[in-house]
């Protein structure tokens, strides 16, 4: 077993990816979770420790969000415990066009480590998966900024993409940034999604305050009502955000997916034509 590898977030969205996408190579990597043995909390340093025991290169993602309130504390006091221990390499996912984020990433370029920055778009899978989810379910779809154009990108890349640097030091010390291959809008989305799982889905345009407010009344937890707050109106109108990189062809040498594939593999899940109870975890 190879365990000097650690994989932290990786009972999560891009995490468990990253699992696989190492397993595949034929390495087992640790992982950093609450639940694993031995377990990972971001908000107990005592558990850190174990966790870094032996290890030599780590993914990190941080939960919710690297653009939370104190994430770049914690991201902080993590970089420099592991290098303490004798960590040689970082990969930090991150989000493209989060100015909030950036703090974070200049902690890690700047610990002495060697490093990799991997800058995500919004995941596809956030609507099979995560917060977009229960309205897909509900039938009744209201989002703000619907003509603002997204290259969606799958967690499946990012986790091959990330998994790829984490192992080939020819990366080290570069910042890729990871998107899909096309610009789509939230009504794009939902036309797709709705042809696919052969449901009828409605939309409605509402503004920012009202989906904020609609959020509360579903007593969404507050510091995932403040992100996705943050995300609509600073990342999402970013236009270092709205922009198609290479990224993803440049590491795995091929195209990314495209949004249409994803929801087409999705569809065939079952996940849109389901009632299920759903943690809220935002990207």
């Amino acid at each position: 077993m190879n365990s000097n590898i650690l994989v932290i977030g990786g009972t999560g969205k891009t995490g468990r990816r990253v699992v696989e996408q190492l397993q595949k190579k034929g390495i087992e990597p640790r992982i950093g979770s609450r639940s694993a043995t031995p377990s990972f909390d971001w908000d107990n340093k005592d558990t850190w420790v174990r966790s870094l025991e032996g290890i030599e290169r780590m993914y990190v993602t941080y939960y919710p969000d690297l653009a939370v309130p104190g994430a770049k504390e914690s991201v902080e006091s993590l970089t420099y415990l592991a290098k303490e221990m004798g960590v040689k390499k970082i990969v930090l996912l991150s989000g493209k066009g989060e100015t909030e984020a950036e703090a974070s990433e200049k902690i890690v370029m700047g610990s002495g480590v060697d490093y990799t920055i991997v800058r995500a778009s919004w995941f596809n899978q956030n609507w099979s998966e995560s917060f977009f989810l229960d309205p897909i379910l509900s039938g009744e779809v209201a989002l703000p900024m619907s003509d603002v154009l997204i290259p969606f990108v799958d967690a499946d890349d990012i986790a091959e993409v990330a998994a790829t640097v984490l192992m080939d030091d020819t990366y080290n010390g570069e910042i890729i940034e990871v998107t899909g291959p096309e610009l789509i809008t939230f009504k794009d989305i939902i036309g797709m999604i709705s042809t696919s799982s052969d449901r009828s889905l409605k939309f409605h345009e509402i503004t920012l305050q009202q989906y904020v407010e609609g959020m509360r009344q579903m007593q969404i937890p507050e510091d995932v009502v403040w992100l996705i707050e943050y995300l609509f109106s600073h990342v999402l109108t970013n236009p270092e955000n709205q922009v198609i990189t290479n990224d993803v062809e440049r590491v795995l040498g091929r195209k990314p997916g495209t949004f249409l594939q994803y929801v087409e593999e999705t569809a065939k899940t079952g996940v849109w034509n389901t009632n299920i109870v759903l943690d809220h975890e935002p990207i």
